[in-house]
């Protein structure tokens, strides 16, 4: 355990996230408290990388489980593993010569041996553990209620196997995009962060941080663009990870330099919509000037 939230920052740096005050204050009270941390904000400002972070500076298992549109508790927790069930039935039926007591049977199906864990179950199981629960934004409001109850013991009961209790409760990391609201009764159950974009010289020392070979004004340069980039009315504004993108392919290419020429030749690292890559292209020696 760290015993401050400088000590947590140092230890996220550590590990080539660079985590500002009120973040790093954050994922203490999470710890501290044993609280869920909820990380809200733009694509692109460390939400996923904050629960990776945590996980190696910890040196904690990561358990992820990946919201989509349609996921439900099957997914997310459990499932009974039936080929396996079905032959083991055939195995019993042949061993005792068709003579299979139907009671003692269906006891020897519903054991761990049979039980498939998903994220959910696997993190109540091996905590203390990071549980990242990664874009709840796009799953619906019948699996944020699920989730609730999960939350709020870290205790499971499936009716054909028993109680499961995490001994320890994972410390539990959910992001959203805000692609929709996340209902309140989530929210309460949370410590809320909201995550800005970096600011021009934290970004600078992370580009200069996760990639050892770009110097300082390239980094520099790379930030500012970006940050320029960001002002602009783009259908998807670039992260973190299309600054260190951006810079990777410069370096890749052998600049020393991000001017208009190179950024023409790179833009697709760091834009992904083509109306984005026209209306740039259309204002690069501006940009650039």
């Amino acid at each position: 355990m760290t015993e401050s939230p400088e000590d947590l920052a140092v230890a996220l740096d550590g590990v080539g996230y660079l985590a500002d005050e009120g973040l790093a204050t954050a994922g203490f009270l999470a710890m501290r408290l044993q609280r869920p941390l909820f990380c809200e904000g733009e694509p692109g400002t460390g939400k996923t990388a904050l629960a990776l972070a945590l996980s190696s500076a910890l040196d904690l298992p990561l358990v992820r489980l990946q919201c989509h549109e349609g996921i439900d508790a099957a997914q997310a927790l459990y499932e009974w593993d039936f080929p396996r069930q079905l032959l083991h039935l055939r195995a019993l039926e042949a061993a005792e010569g068709g003579r299979l007591d139907a009671e003692t049977a269906e006891r020897s199906l519903y054991t761990e041996r049979f039980l498939l864990a998903r994220p959910l179950l696997r993190a109540l199981t091996t905590a203390p553990c990071v549980l990242l629960i990664d874009e709840i934004d796009r799953a619906d409001d019948e699996f944020e209620a699920f989730l609730l109850e999960l939350l709020d013991e870290y205790t499971v009961t499936i009716p054909e196997y028993g109680e499961i209790r995490a001994e320890v409760a994972p410390l539990v990391v959910l992001t959203s995009n805000r692609t929709r609201e996340v209902h309140d009764a989530l929210k309460r159950r949370c410590l809320y962060h909201w995550l800005e974009h970096p600011d021009l010289p934290r970004e600078v020392r992370i580009l200069r941080r996760r990639i050892p070979g770009v110097s300082e004004a390239m980094a520099g340069q790379v930030a500012e663009a970006v940050h320029r980039l960001r002002a602009m009315e783009l259908l998807k504004p670039p992260g973190t990870a299309e600054s260190l993108d951006w810079a990777r392919a410069l370096l890749a290419l052998g600049r020393d330099e991000l001017d208009a020429a190179a950024a023409a030749r790179t833009l697709g690292a760091v834009l992904k919509y083509s109306e984005d890559l026209d209306r740039v292209r259309a204002k690069l020696d501006a940009l650039f000037a």
